[in-house]
């Protein structure tokens, strides 16, 4: 594979990545998951179709569960 040239901006932004690289990962988080390659392809299609993106689902199902546990702990 061929290396790309060391431009001055590459330079600097390698030096700001390597910087900042312990910021990025104690504020965010990545979750290493799979699923069936059919679901995925059908969860992403549906994503494009509405410009909706990956974390936007992550929040969106998290806060259903909450009110659908929240709902099951009121019942008790």
């Amino acid at each position: 594979m061929e290396k790309k040239p060391e431009t001055p901006q590459r330079i600097v932004r390698r030096r700001y990545e390597d910087k900042h690289k312990d910021e990025r990962k104690a504020a965010h988080a990545v979750w290493g998951t799979s699923m069936n390659r059919e679901d995925f392809d059908k969860l992403n299609k549906f994503l494009k179709e509405h410009g909706i993106k990956k974390v936007v689902l992550i929040y969106a199902g998290w806060l259903a569960l909450e009110e659908q546990y929240r709902g099951k702990a009121n019942d008790q």
